[in-house]
């Protein structure tokens, strides 16, 4: 099923809480990318060595985050505006940490600079997300 087909079956879907499915779209595609960038770079990262351990782990969590955030608006029924506002920030919180250790070695390897890219997408989206859900 392809982006589009997926968000227009999540349109006819009853939503506990009043959301905007057009930044609800935007953020479930910013999470995927990011969540593939941080993937890539924490590969990239293990391939340079012990001196980028932090920034592969970092990565490693962001991509798992920006995953299961990504995951719990495919389930609209499983959600509500405290949970889901919870897991926004966390995305938010990791995206920001992640984007800032990658951009510190963006010089160095360009998987680096590519996932700092995507997380600050996933946050600006996580942050729009906040602020457009009215329940």
């Amino acid at each position: 099923m392809d982006t589009m087909a997926m968000m227009k079956t999540m349109s006819t879907t009853d939503m506990p809480m009043a959301m905007d499915m057009d930044v609800m779209q935007d953020t479930m595609m910013a999470m995927n990318a990011a969540s593939m960038a941080a993937t890539m770079c924490s590969a990239s990262d293990m391939r340079i060595g012990a001196e980028m351990a932090t920034c592969a782990a970092m990565c490693s969590n962001t991509a798992t985050m920006a995953d299961t955030g990504m995951r719990m608006m495919m389930r609209p029924m499983g959600m509500d505006a405290l949970s889901m506002r919870t897991m926004l920030t966390a995305c938010v919180a990791m995206g920001t940490a992640c984007a800032a250790e990658c951009r510190a070695h963006a010089d160095m390897d360009e998987a680096c600079r590519y996932c700092a890219m995507a997380c600050d997408e996933m946050v600006a989206k996580c942050e729009a997300m906040m602020a457009s859900m009215t329940a």
